[in-house]
């Protein structure tokens, strides 16, 4: 796998770690040898000017990036630097010796082409924050943030603190009732739950002095345990009119860019709060962070659009019945809500994770940073080199950019001491931005490719829905696999927060079956396809082909049973499905059923009026799984006037058995009239002289 108009720069950090050079020019088929640097960084630096020279250069070493970034700025190059990081990752293990085709495989990704640009997300603060909490702490980080912020106070909850003495910003007291919004468009609602309204409130004092009970401060609000309801307070208060014990509107709702809640738990308990919204609790250094934190989030922001969606194959739902909740009930920001018969998204809210995207069973949600063409076009590469170079039995352990990458490090870091085997030289570690957007689509692609396990680490910062969601994707896949005769466990969720934890899970990983010769194809876009192929190959290699597979509820497969004895063939069901799984017979009285199309979203469950559709949560591997069955069929019912079909007979004749007791329907004419078409009834009601109206009805 040719690196083009690429040079590489290999160091083993101070002969810390086994390199093979003659072993990775062959793996990366290299235009020249590879020179193994032991300190590139340090007395070898003038070595790595050579390199930029050509159009890019993929240095093997991530701790130094921006002293070879500004080596490379100084000298003027127009040189692309990429680094990968070899050492933690694969170098210092207990099997680092054993590693060159896990190596080759790392570097071989940095020549991949960049994804294309998505879609922008913009953000717009003015600097405008609300502080909410007990008033001694909101009015006195309201001070210190005054000079660069436009602050107000909202405080809530007890009292104490003293107001300043000059009124720079303001200042309101109640409970607060909702939070919404996101950097740049909050809304605040709060009740007033104190008789002195602050902002009507001139600090005069004269309450103060005219309480007996001592009840109110320089807080300037009442205690209403040591209130007598002398009302000496209101008569003081005068034409002010601040202070109000009966006061009817005690709403109120104002817009901020920034929220700061000091509340001892956070008002909106959420795993990942919108941006804009800091809730630091009463630490005074996390709150002193957060404060910081405010300052650089004002002016014009932006961020990739996370997803796609495509309303036309959305399952959530049809005629307000409600089918696929999948997406909304696995956001832990709240940015996917209900709209009718579909959902929509506040792209400001969301912050990327990709569940929506992993457990949409249709495809209609999507993940659009990075796609999954660009995830599998990553898979493809790593695995193929890797196989190339001699490697056996990859597990890709996909890991996020934060403390996943962390935990890696450190275990790498712990191996390099002596302390750890580290990670062994068949676990791959492969970057993603949220370990939530890992599909059954690239869980099943990556074992196309060659993968012997797919492995996901949760380090503790992903929210548990998203954990749980995971583990059930995972779970389907692997009742696919197992059915298929591969052995072993394919997939894990690794719930792993500390390197001895993680070094330990991986020293008992045991390498699954996988296939026998990787896929050709390349992921794509479209889920449902990229799975159709993806379980076409392994099946195609399966160890004990099958050609049914039993799943647990909630899979995105199976079958639509009807009960026949009950179906009226009204075709409500045909009409409910989105995914064109259910069709009708043309010229026929037949209900069709495609069972590849069908997503088990439950619409034609909940549509039937008869309750003759329950559903079987299966993956059906044989050819008919993509033609159209037959579910139910029946005698058409012919006009009893022109003989023209129109109707099953089993429908004609409910309808004529319930209604023939209606004083609507009485007499022989009106019930033949049920058994014409619509053309002929129309006739018999303009021929009939007889003809009994509503009104003569008693």
């Amino acid at each position: 796998m040719a690196l083009e108009n690429t040079t590489l720069k290999v160091c083993n950090c101070n002969r810390s770690m086994p390199l093979d050079a003659g072993a990775l020019a062959a793996a990366l088929a290299a235009r020249a040898p590879i020179d193994v640097h032991t300190e590139l960084c340090r007395k070898e630096a003038e070595r790595f000017g050579a390199a930029l020279r050509d159009e890019s250069c993929v240095v093997a070493c991530t701790q130094e990036a921006a002293l070879f970034t500004e080596l490379a700025q100084s000298a003027g190059s127009a040189t692309r630097l990429e680094f990968v990081n070899i050492r933690e990752t694969a170098g210092w293990s207990a099997e680092g010796a054993a590693a060159t085709p896990k190596i080759a495989a790392l570097l071989a990704l940095a020549d991949l082409p960049e994804p294309e640009p998505v879609p922008t997300v913009t953000y717009r603060s003015g600097g405008s924050v609300l502080v909410i909490g007990p008033a001694a702490a909101a009015v006195q980080w309201a001070e210190r943030l005054k000079p660069d912020l436009e602050v107000s106070v909202l405080a809530t909850g007890g009292r104490g603190g003293e107001l300043p003495g000059e009124r720079a910003y303001p200042v309101w007291s109640g409970r607060v009732t909702s939070v919404a919004g996101y950097l740049g468009a909050f809304t605040v609602a709060w009740t007033q739950e104190n008789p002195i309204d602050l902002e009507a409130c001139t600090r005069c004092n004269a309450c103060i002095r005219a309480c007996p009970e001592g009840a109110i401060g320089f807080d300037y609000q009442v205690d209403l345990g040591k209130c007598r309801s002398h009302r000496a307070c209101v008569k003081a208060c005068g034409a002010v009119g601040a202070i109000d014990f009966d006061r009817a509107d005690r709403t109120r709702e104002e817009r901020f860019d920034l929220v700061l809640d000091l509340s001892a738990e956070p008002l909106l308990r959420m795993p990942q709060p919108p941006q804009g919204y800091l809730a630091p609790g009463r630490d005074p250094l996390d709150q002193a962070l957060a404060a910081a934190e405010l300052a650089r989030m004002v002016g014009e922001f932006e961020k990739p659009k996370y997803f796609a969606y495509d309303e036309k194959l959305c399952a959530h739902g049809r005629s307000k019945k409600t089918g696929c909740t999948a997406c909304i009930d696995v956001c832990s920001t709240a940015a996917i809500a209900s709209d009718g018969d579909r959902v929509k998204v506040e792209p400001h809210l969301c912050m990327g994770c990709g569940g929506c995207a992993t457990v949409c069973p249709s495809g209609a949600m999507t993940y659009a940073y990075p796609r999954v063409a660009d995830a599998g076009a990553r898979l493809k590469r790593l695995l193929s080199v890797y196989h190339a170079a001699g490697g056996k039995d990859a597990a890709i352990l996909f890991h996020n950019g934060t403390d996943g990458r962390e935990l890696v490090a450190k275990l790498g870091r712990l191996a390099a001491s002596g302390h750890a085997r580290g990670l062994p030289a068949r676990v791959i570690p492969l970057e993603v931005h949220h370990i939530a957007a890992i599909g059954m689509d690239t869980l099943l692609g990556a074992v196309a490719y060659g993968a012997s396990q797919v492995l996901a680490l949760s380090a503790g910062s992903e929210a548990e829905e998203y954990g749980h969601a995971l583990e059930r994707q995972m779970g389907y896949a692997q009742t696919i696999l197992t059915a298929l005769g591969y052995a072993g466990e394919h997939f894990r969720l690794v719930r792993e927060q500390t390197p001895e934890g993680l070094d330990a899970f991986l020293a008992r990983l045991a390498p699954a079956a996988t296939v026998a010769k990787p896929a050709p194809f390349n992921l794509g876009n479209a889920k449902r396809s990229t799975l159709e192929f993806a379980i076409e190959h392994v099946a195609k290699l399966a160890p004990a082909p099958v050609a049914e597979v039993a799943l647990a509820k909630g899979a995105p497969w199976g079958r639509v049973n009807v009960d026949k004895a009950a179906c009226t063939l009204c075709l409500a069901c045909v009409g409910a499905c989105p995914e064109s799984a259910l069709l009708d017979g043309q010229d026929a009285p037949k209900l069709r059923f495609i069972e590849r199309n069908c997503v088990q979203c439950g619409l034609c469950e909940r549509t039937c009026p008869e309750g003759a559709v329950t559903l079987t949560p299966r993956l059906l591997l044989a050819a008919e799984a993509k033609a159209a069955v037959t579910l139910n069929e029946a005698e058409p019912f012919h006009c009893v006037r022109c003989g023209k079909p129109f109707g099953t007979k089993q429908m004609i004749d409910s309808m004529v058995g319930r209604l023939s007791g209606h004083s609507m329907w009485a007499g022989e004419q009106s019930l033949r009239r049920m058994m014409m078409c619509a053309d002929c009834r129309v006739i018999d009601m303009m021929e009939g002289k007889e003809e009994v109206s509503i009104f003569d009805v008693k």
